[in-house]
Order: structure tokens, then sequence, then C-alpha cells
């Protein structure tokens, strides 16, 4: 048998001492909290953050061809790309589709209300499951029937201008001249983020030609949707090298960069708190060691007296400590996970969407990722221990059998 286990097992699970019972279950107790709040820290700022890139993602698309000039407006100098660049974008493995859209700013007119709003004209090649999950009232564009009636719009628009599905209103564009045509709404979206809400519309891009007199084959742009989110720089650079010298490929990073400086400065939040509750934890470890040595010096005493080493007593000792870790990593990890089910089946934290742009907490993470922090939230703590297990080589063995 294993001394040093044996020893230790009996000092934690059966001893009689009712203080340093007390220490260990504080100790436990505080190693649960601390791997519990990683975890769901963690699993909250990776949730909130995919969710606020796919809306993105969704809405724009990954990477946006464009003219390569100094145009600023609202809308888009009209590109063409032939066929068979579009084939070689589409031969990148990370690619997954390219399709065409053109913006045209325009004035909503519902019963003496004016509302500008930049249309969004898209074809039957737009995928529009992103706008399928977004749809509160009604359904997406339909391109069997004629759809340069057809106009989704958000829930912001719809209650501040009294609309719902089926009604009708006019839509002006400010051109020369200006020109005017009915929509019927299709369907009403929310996407809860405000910039979008407030702005965009969508429409058809056969619409939008006509209003510009472009040709058929014409956009105000093209969006590109890649596999994974991770590929983008790459994929980036790729798509701008097979674009002709007057069109340029950009990406939603590039294009906005205050939304992602800022999901990228919410990391900082994960590494507070890991330091803060690593903080908690070791505290209340080597609090508990140290107790623990303290209470039976007589102990370590009588096997030093009896022969037994300073390092095979720190084993004993050391061996009892990683038994609360993992204890206290096994109860945390049961709390964060229950929290974590009961949270993504339910949604019972909410939030407001006005602020955070999403209406409940989002909650995101990988096996892979739990095992890691249990295994460095481990490290570290037996790393700290090792400091006040060297205690033990101080304890004098006749000092502590004469005062026993």
């Amino acid at each position: 048998m294993n001394f040093p286990y044996f020893l230790a097992q009996r000092i934690i699970f059966t001893g009689h001492r009712t203080f340093s019972k007390l220490i260990v279950r504080v100790t436990i107790g505080a190693l649960a909290l601390a791997i519990s709040a990683i975890i769901l820290s963690v699993a909250i700022l990776k949730g909130f953050k995919t969710e606020i890139i796919e809306k993105q993602r969704g809405f724009f698309g990954d990477v946006i061809i464009t003219k390569n000039d100094l145009n600023s407006s609202y809308e888009n100098t009209p590109i063409t790309l032939h066929k068979e660049d579009l084939l070689k974008i589409q031969e990148i493995p990370s690619v997954v589709s390219i399709t065409p859209f053109a913006t045209k700013a325009g004035i909503m007119n519902v019963k003496g209300e004016v509302e500008g709003v930049l249309l969004k004209g898209v074809d039957d090649t737009y995928n529009q499951q992103f706008l399928q999950k977004n749809i509160v009232r009604g359904d997406t564009l339909d391109f069997s029937t004629d759809p340069n009636t057809q106009l989704l719009i958000s829930d912001y628009l719809a209650n501040r201008l009294s609309l719902d599905v089926g009604d009708r209103f006019i839509m002006y564009f400010v051109q020369e001249p200006i020109r005017k045509r009915p929509f019927t709404i299709r369907g009403i979206y929310s996407t809860h983020s405000e910039e979008l809400d407030k702005t965009y519309v969508i429409g058809s891009l056969d619409l939008i030609r006509r209003l510009n007199n472009l040709e058929d084959g014409d956009v105000g742009a093209y969006q590109i949707h890649l596999s994974s989110f991770d590929s983008l720089a790459t994929a980036t650079e790729q798509i701008d090298e097979l674009l002709p010298i007057e069109l340029n490929a950009t990406n939603i990073v590039q294009q906005m960069p205050d939304i992602f400086n800022w999901l990228n400065m919410l990391d900082m939040n994960d590494n507070v708190i890991f330091v803060l509750m690593m903080l908690v934890a070791i505290i209340n470890m080597v609090s508990s060691l140290l107790i623990s040595i303290l209470e039976r010096s007589s102990l370590i005493g009588i096997l030093k007296a009896l022969g037994y080493a300073n390092s095979g007593i720190r084993q004993v000792f050391l061996v009892g400590s990683m038994y609360l870790i993992g204890i206290g990593l096994l109860i945390g990890n049961l709390i964060a996970g229950a929290l974590y089910l009961f949270q993504t089946q339910t949604h019972f934290f909410a939030l407001d969407p006005s602020t955070y742009y999403i209406e409940y907490v989002p909650m995101s993470i990988v096996w892979y990722e739990v095992i890691g922090l249990n295994v460095a939230v481990a490290a570290i703590g037996l790393l700290a221990l090792f400091i006040p297990a060297m205690l033990i080589s101080r304890i004098s063995p006749i000092k502590t059998i004469q005062f026993k």
C-alpha cells in the first residue's frame, strides 16, 4: 500500500479535529466557487462574442467586394464580376457562398411620418437563413412572385411608424428626378442591434438596378460567407489577390473596428475573474495546508523520529491537498454544468437587448476548454502549495514530541 496515500486519506476523512474539518470544507467550497465562476465567465463571454459576431456575419457577410475608389456615400459604385472571377473565388476552400447586393437611400412616408432608411437589395441567390431566424412576424422575401414590391423592415421601424405585415406605404428615393415606389410589408425582423434595426430595410436587388438604370449584371457589392470566422484574415487576402485592380476585398473586422475592438477588450474581464478567483482559491488552500500542518505537528515529529524523510511527509500533505482540489473541482464543475444547461435550455437570465444586442445571457463552451481550465487551476494550486509545504522541514521532532 502507498503509505503517503493511506496516511493522507486517514488525515482528511477520518480525522477528529473539528477546526481543521471546518477549514477543509471552506477550502473545498472556495475552490468549487472559483472553478464554477471561471467556467461560467468563459462560457458567457464566448457566447456573447459569438452572438454579436454572428449577427454581423449574418447581415453583412464575412468579406465584402467593392469598387476601389473614394466613394463614401450609402450607394456603392456599381461593379461587375465575370463568371470566371466568381468561380475562382468559390474555389477557395473557406468560401461557402458569394452573393450580390446593392444599397440605396430612401425615405419611408407613412401617414405623415417620415423615416430615412437604407434599402439593401438582394436577389434569389441570397441565403435568407439569418433573416428567417430573426423574423418576428411575417416571412422572408418571396422571389417566386414579384419581389420588387416586397419589403422586410425591422421591429423598431414597425413600431415607430405603426406598420404591420401586409401594410402598404410609399418610399421616396432621393435622386434626380425623385422617384417613389409602393411597397408591401412582407416580414418584420429584429436583430436587437440598434444600428441595423434603425437603418436597414431589405428588398429586391432588381428594383435598385431599375432605379439606378443599371445593367442586369451590375451590383453594388458582393458579400462572401466563410465556413469559419477563424479563416477571415487569410481568406480576405486570398480573395483580394484574385480580384481585378479596380476592386477591393475588406472583411467585417476592418469595416467595423469599433465593435470588434470592444469585443476584444471584453477578454480582459475573463483574465481579471480568473486571477481573482485563483487568488481566493490559493489563499484558502494555503491556509488549509498550514493549519493542517500545525495541528499535526506532533504526528510530523513522530514520523521524523521514526526516520521518515521530510520529502515523504511533505508528500503526505500534498496528496491530501490533491484530494481537496479534486473534490472542489468536481463540485464546481457540477455547479457550472447545471447552470450552463439550465440557461441554454430556458434562457432564464435575461438582458436588455437595447444595451447588449441580445435578450438573454448567452453561453457557449466546449469540453476541451473546460478540461484546460480545470488542469490550469489544479496545476497553479499545487504549485502554490509547495511553498507552505516547505514548513515541514523546519519542524523539530524533539520539541513537538516533548510538548505532546
